[in-house]
């Protein structure tokens, strides 16, 4: 049951191995570099990822992007990062409830949403990877994943004549190595920034922008019995919670307690992030539901008891059906179009 907690602290060491051996990929960078400053809101908190460990680069998140959409990160070339992270589905995998893998493998958890990771401190459903830069190492060496080991990965890319040139662009150097590789898909995904949905254009006050009665009636829902746990402006507080979901004896997941071996963890998952939330189903960590009104029928009278279940959540969340449609509607507002739809972001064509 806790051989993840083994596995990530193989990964934690492995990732000082790497470290140790490449320090000077952290400053290295080609002369003709070209530094990029990410555009936030002014009100937002400053972000938790550090920067001076890994400075934006054009080219840095040339090459990350490039990663990011290319399937020979996996060992028999068929899966990419793009492949689980779609965009039109705030970088969450919209058609499957599981992840899916190399060989027809299945994984035994939703692939959750990329954006606005600067301002996280913990990845994973169960909070189990505590930096960005190896949060890529669990899908890329998972046997159920992307199946693909380190040394291998990096042999093939430093074979790759477009890659060799991506590398030295960035790093100054043609090399290729696993801490430079996680950096870039870093400098990558950090840019997933979104915050240019209708709910934000109605709190910046824009004019002709305001939410109608019954996207007003649903915020109004929404702050009553929603916002404690999923806080404007990220529409999460990072923590991890048991909300009541049911234990599935099929899929063997208690969460938390998986990583810390504490029964005070049991069933604890992440609360995500609500932004986007109506184009990023399939729902919770298993992804069961595929449908939001689903979601709202389990924290109405769906709910499992137990002794680790938040005392937010523990007598449930009850909401009438005009409570429903008008939560819906909200949430409807915190859809980024622009971010779904960003070139900057989008696949780019793979061809060696």
């Amino acid at each position: 049951m806790f051989r993840k907690s083994a596995y990530i602290l193989i990964a934690f060491c492995l990732w000082l191995w790497i470290a140790g051996r490449d320090r000077h990929a952290l400053t290295a960078h080609s002369p003709a570099v070209e530094y990029y400053q990410l555009k936030l809101p002014d009100s937002l908190p400053p972000p938790v990822y550090d920067f001076k460990n890994n400075p934006l680069t054009k080219e840095g998140i040339a090459l990350g992007r490039h990663l990011f959409y290319d399937p020979k990160l996996s060992i028999d070339s068929s899966i990419s990062c793009g492949f689980c992270h779609q965009q039109f589905a705030a970088f969450g995998h919209f058609d499957h409830a599981i992840s899916h893998g190399v060989l027809g493998r299945t994984g035994n958890r939703s692939v959750p949403a990329l954006f606005n990771l600067i301002w996280q401190k913990d990845f994973m459903w169960d909070g189990g990877v505590n930096h960005l830069d190896i949060q890529p190492l669990t899908p890329i060496t998972d046997e159920n994943e992307m199946g693909m080991d380190l040394g291998v990965l990096v042999k093939r890319l430093q074979g790759n004549k477009t890659y060799r040139k991506l590398f030295k662009a960035a790093y100054g150097t043609e090399e290729v190595t696993s801490q430079r590789l996680f950096k870039a898909l870093s400098q990558f995904i950090v840019t997933m920034i979104s915050f240019e949905s209708k709910y934000d254009s109605v709190m910046r006050r824009e004019p002709g922008v305001t939410f109608t009665a019954e996207e007003q009636g649903g915020y109004r829902t929404f702050t009553q019995k929603c916002a404690s746990c999923h806080k404007p402006p990220f529409f999460t507080d990072y923590t991890i919670r048991n909300n009541g979901l049911p234990y599935l004896p099929s899929m063997n997941d208690v969460g938390r307690m998986r990583i810390t071996n504490n029964t005070a963890d049991y069933l604890k998952f992440k609360v995500p992030s609500l932004r986007n939330v109506l184009v990023s189903a399939p729902y919770m960590h298993d992804g069961r539901f595929f449908d939001i009104f689903q979601v709202f029928a389990m924290y109405d009278h769906g709910q499992q008891k137990g002794n680790t279940i938040d005392p937010l959540v523990k007598n449930g969340i009850p909401l009438t059906e005009k409570e429903q449609r008008q939560l819906y509607m909200f949430l409807n507002t915190l859809t980024d179009k622009k971010f779904l739809t960003n070139k900057d972001l989008s696949e780019v064509l793979i061809t060696d």
